[in-house]
C-alpha cells in the first residue's frame, strides 16, 4: 500500500468550537504501532462531551473518534499480531500500562494510567490513525466498514454494562434508545430476555426502532413498565433516569449506568435503592468484553442501522446525534460513499 505524505483530519482545537479541516503529516508507527488507513469511524455521544468541555482534560490538538474500521497499512518494530492489509478495529480504550492491580486483576478498564482513542490519543476523524496492536481487534466477516464501526463503542460498553446487570435478570428496562441500545437489545431478545425500551417523551419514532429491534414495550421514560424490571441499563447522560429506573426495578435488582458522563443525580428517598437494590457505573470496556462481544454479534446476528456520513462533515453528524435526530449510529466514511441526508 502506497502512504501518502499528508492526510485529511478533522482536528478538535477547545471547547465549544467546531472541527476544522485541516491536512496533517501522516505519522509513522513507533514499536508495538500500526499505522491503519481508515475505512470509517463512528461518531459518539463520548464525543459530544469532549466537545463541551465536560470530559476536560483532552489532548489538544486532538482528532476525535474511537469507533475505528480500517486496514493495516503498515507495522512498526516488534509487532506481531497483524500484518498489512488486515482489517482491523479500535476501541475507546487506546492503552494501559498493564501492571497495576487493576491490569492485573482483570479490570483493566480501571488502569490509572489508561489512555483513551481518540482523548488522550488521536483518532479516527482522519484518513490514517496509529493504534497499539494490543488493543486492537480482528473485524469479523460480514461487517462492512459502516456496519462494523459501531460495534467498537456502543456494541462493546453495551455489553459489558448487559453483562453486569447479571446472567438471571431476565426482564430488562433500557433508557435511551440509540446506538448502544439498539445493538444490545438483539443480543439479549438472541438470549431469551424481555426488553422494555424507554425514550424522551412523546418519541415515538425511537419506540417504534425498540419495537422494530425486538422489544416487547416501549414509552415514555416518565412512565412506568407493564411490569416490575430485573435489571435496567442506562444509555441515556440523564441522572434523573437513576431514579425513574429504581422505582421501575424490583427487590434485589441492578441499576446499571452505561454512560461516560452524566448529569447531576437528584436526590431520592431511601426506600428506591433498599431491598438490596444496586446501582453502578460501567466505566469504558476491557478487551475480554471486546472479544466477546466481536464473537457474539455474528452468531445473532447484530444488524447495526447507521446513518453514514463523509469525514469532512463530522461537524454536521456530531450536530445530528446532539440534536436526537438520528435512528441508530451515526458514521463518518473515507472510502465509502455517504448515505444520502
Amino acid at each position: 500500500m502506497k502512504i501518502p505524505n499528508k492526510m485529511t483530519a478533522m482536528l478538535f482545537e477547545g471547547a465549544d468550537q467546531p472541527l476544522r479541516q485541516v491536512e496533517l503529516p501522516v505519522p509513522s508507527p513507533g514499536p508495538g504501532q500500526v499505522l491503519l488507513k481508515v475505512l470509517a469511524c463512528g461518531v459518539c455521544h463520548t464525543d459530544l462531551h469532549i466537545l463541551a468541555g465536560e470530559l476536560s482534560r483532552p489532548k489538544l490538538p486532538l482528532i476525535l473518534g474511537h469507533q475505528i474500521v480500517a486496514i493495516v497499512a503498515q507495522t512498526g518494530t516488534g509487532v506481531t499480531r497483524f500484518t498489512p492489509g488486515d482489517r482491523v478495529g479500535v476501541p475507546w480504550l487506546g492503552r494501559t500500562d498493564g501492571d497495576c492491580r487493576f491490569c492485573r486483576g482483570g479490570q483493566e478498564n480501571l488502569c490509572d494510567r489508561a489512555e483513551f482513542t481518540g482523548y488522550d490519543l488521536d483518532g479516527g476523524f482522519a484518513e490514517y490513525s496509529l493504534a497499539d496492536e494490543r488493543f486492537c481487534f480482528a473485524i469479523p466477516a460480514g461487517y462492512t466498514p459502516k456496519q462494523a464501526a459501531p460495534l467498537l463503542c456502543a456494541g462493546m460498553i453495551g455489553y459489558r454494562a448487559y453483562r453486569l446487570a447479571g446472567e438471571e435478570a431476565q426482564s430488562m428496562g433500557i433508557y435511551g434508545f440509540g446506538a448502544a441500545a439498539h445493538l444490545i437489545t438483539q443480543v439479549a431478545v438472541h438470549q431469551g430476555k424481555d426488553i422494555y425500551a424507554f425514550t424522551r417523551p412523546g418519541d415515538t419514532v425511537a419506540q417504534e426502532f425498540a419495537l422494530r429491534m425486538g422489544a416487547i414495550w416501549a414509552g415514555d421514560s416518565t412512565t412506568p413498565p407493564p411490569a416490575p424490571l430485573d435489571a435496567a441499563l442506562i444509555f441515556a447522560p440523564v441522572g434523573s433516569l437513576v431514579v425513574a429506573a429504581l422505582k421501575a426495578t424490583r427487590k434485589g435488582g441492578t441499576v446499571v449506568c452505561g454512560g461516560i458522563h452524566m448529569s447531576d443525580i437528584p436526590s431520592f428517598p431511601y426506600h428506591l435503592l433498599w431491598e438490596e437494590r444496586i446501582v453502578r457505573s460501567v466505566a469504558n470496556l476491557t478487551r475480554r468484553d471486546g472479544e466477546e462481544f466481536l464473537a457474539l454479534a455474528p452468531q445473532v446476528p447484530v444488524r447495526t442501522e447507521t446513518v453514514a456520513f463523509p469525514l469532512v462533515q463530522a461537524n454536521q453528524a456530531l450536530e445530528f446525534l446532539r440534536s436526537g435526530d438520528l435512528t441508530g449510529a451515526a458514521v463518518l466514511l473515507v472510502d465509502e460513499a455517504p448515505d444520502s441526508l
